[in-house]
């Protein structure tokens, strides 16, 4: 990438990009010619995106948990230092306990903590980097789960956080009608937090995180209005 290009690059803000369908995306939009700030829990994780990235260069990596404000603030110094701001896909998620746990059971500080991950989160990073976004009429995604409108037992925990996150998604379009904001739906995949949903089973049979970019970039470059979108829909292709 020649200098001039580096400055006219796109510019996209990824949470959890160090693994599942965060690095496939960071992947992605790196090879594409973007500027990628991601975070992740783990830094080795992050050091093997770094290793593995094709242009390490346009990467910013900053380890922390999202769900802390601190953290959030050195992603917001990230995004400023990189000059702006195209694209935020709120991404990182936690499960839960696991086995997944009854709702009449599930313990309420664990709860707390997957709203904090799930929903405060994204609130709160989108609030942080909303004006940088608004001066590049840029595009906000956030990763929901069919969880989030069906009843699985078990899954009362994370879908409902899921749900609660589709409806500010909802309000944040309606409230800013000027941005592309979205809600996305990848379907079951073969991810870390998959396999701990289902301990002790075979997941190999669910599509790889690479099969879902292709709807991602679809919602970043297309013209598709706000609202929530399963990839399944959006490429009939892609198997959930």
């Amino acid at each position: 990438m020649t200098n001039d290009t580096y400055a006219q690059a796109r510019i996209a803000l990824i949470t959890g990009g160090s693994r599942g369908l965060g690095r496939a995306l960071t992947t992605e939009l790196l090879r594409a010619g973007w500027r990628v700030v991601t975070d992740g829990r783990d830094p080795l994780a992050l050091t093997r995106l770094l290793a593995d990235a094709p242009n390490p260069k346009a990467l910013i990596a900053v380890p922390g948990d999202v769900a802390d404000s601190a953290h959030r603030n050195a992603l917001l110094a990230a995004v400023v230092r990189s000059g702006g701001l195209d694209l935020l896909v709120n991404n990182a998620s936690v499960l839960g306990p696991s086995p997944l746990p009854a709702l009449a059971g599930y313990p309420i500080d664990a709860l707390k903590k997957v709203y904090d991950v799930n929903l405060i989160a994204p609130l709160a990073l989108t609030q942080l980097v909303l004006p940088h976004l608004e001066r590049r009429t840029g595009r906000i995604i956030n990763i929901s789960s069919d969880a989030a409108v069906e009843p699985y037992e078990g899954w009362g925990g994370y879908g409902s956080s899921k749900a609660a996150l589709d409806q500010l998604t909802d309000v944040l379009a309606a409230e800013h009608p000027g941005l592309r904001i979205y809600a996305l739906d990848p379907g079951d995949m073969r991810t870390d937090m998959h396999a701990r949903a289902f301990p002790g089973e075979d997941i190999s049979d669910r599509p790889e995180p690479e099969t879902v970019v292709p709807a991602l970039t679809q919602l970043i470059d297309g013209d598709l209005p706000s609202g929530r979108y399963r990839a399944t829909a959006l490429l009939p292709q892609v198997t959930a």
